[in-house]
């Protein structure tokens, strides 16, 4: 009984050395921009969005989101944050991205890639439907001692519509941080084929979100607590370092990137200063972008979003942002309210 004792204070006192050393998440600010939609929840720990787009209605578009956990899963929502789908049995499903068109028995079909960081694959399905069209998943990082895949960003090349993703992982190298695969339909399923190693990393923390401009032909990525790296997508073009932006910006971390863009050329480029709940918007056309607005939101501690310009009906007329919150759900914002703080900030 006295072992039992001094074991069961021990557990304790190490809950509480983790709960001073970890404090809790910084509530929203009083002006922050309000959600039009607040999700139902997930099971474990939403992580990431991604936006599909209903070209036949686009009110019948689809938000998917991550639950991370060792039983983690994909759950899909309407646009009025309701589940109407949930892909089960995923060994911590990180980050998704969406890309259209990708040939798979010579019919083009829309895909939503998710990283498995436990089992180091991507995974990837059919949408709507979300039917695993992988054969299993694609080994990624293979034959590296630190693989751990967490962001991913696909990139669709304009002159002929292949379809690569663009991988970061939770450690890698000072070079060569992130992985590029191209995606091909082979016999019914999605193969991934590696076709360059690329990107600066600071060392400092982590890499996890990356973000592609399809039009631009730039990727983005966060390299935390150091700024975004900008490169080129297409691995035909080099792998130079075009821009490092952000630096000093940020109270902690720079997370979540997604990119609003108000014609072929311009908009915006939006990445989630984390510990105090709120984005830094920068100029996308710039050659290195600097700082626009800060725009503090109802998400809370959030590091992963998506954006897009797409009419989705009355309560997203001219677009949807989209961020997780830590308290399980993902936040869904009328656009015209982020675009009023970034033309009345001061």
């Amino acid at each position: 009984m006295i072992y039992r004792k001094i074991f069961t204070l021990s557990l304790a006192a190490a809950s509480l050395a983790a709960c001073k050393s970890k404090p809790a998440p910084a509530a929203a600010a009083a002006d922050a921009v309000q959600a039009t939609v607040v999700t139902e929840s997930t099971q474990y720990d939403s992580d990431d969005p991604a936006i599909w787009v209903n070209k036949v209605d686009s009110s019948k578009s689809l938000i998917i989101g991550t639950d991370k956990n060792s039983d983690g899963a994909l759950y899909v929502y309407n646009l009025e944050g309701k589940i109407v789908k949930k892909v089960d049995g995923l060994k911590r499903p990180n980050n998704v991205d969406i890309a259209y068109g990708l040939l798979l028995n010579n019919e083009p079909v829309d895909i939503a890639v998710t990283t498995e960081r436990e089992t180091n694959k991507l995974r990837i399905y059919r949408l709507p439907e979300m039917t695993p069209v992988d054969n299993g998943g694609i080994e990624v990082f293979t034959g590296e001692a630190a693989r751990g895949p967490m962001g991913i960003s696909l990139y669709t090349r304009p002159a002929d519509k292949a379809i690569f993703a663009i991988v970061s992982r939770k450690s890698g190298p000072a070079t060569g941080y992130l992985w590029q695969y191209q995606l091909t339909g082979s016999n019914g399923h999605v193969t991934g084929t590696l076709v360059r190693k690329f990107g600066a990393y600071s060392g400092k923390k982590e890499i996890e979100s990356v973000a592609v401009d399809n039009e631009l032909g730039y990727v983005y990525y966060s390299d935390e607590q150091t700024g975004v790296r900008r490169y080129h997508a297409d691995p035909a073009k080099g792998d130079t370092e075009l821009a490092l932006f952000g630096a000093g910006d940020f109270k902690v971390d720079n997370e979540g990137i997604s990119i609003y863009k108000t014609t072929d050329s311009t908009g915006y480029i939006l990445v989630s200063d984390q510990d105090v709940n709120s984005f830094n918007v920068y100029d996308r056309a710039a050659a290195k972008p600097v700082l626009l607005a800060r725009v503090p939101v109802s998400a809370i501690n959030s590091d992963g979003s998506d954006v897009l310009n797409v009419n989705l009906g009355p309560q997203f007329p001219n677009g949807i942002f989209v961020a997780m919150s830590t308290d399980k759900t993902f936040h869904f914002y009328d656009w015209r309210k982020i675009a009023e703080r970034i033309t009345h900030y001061k």
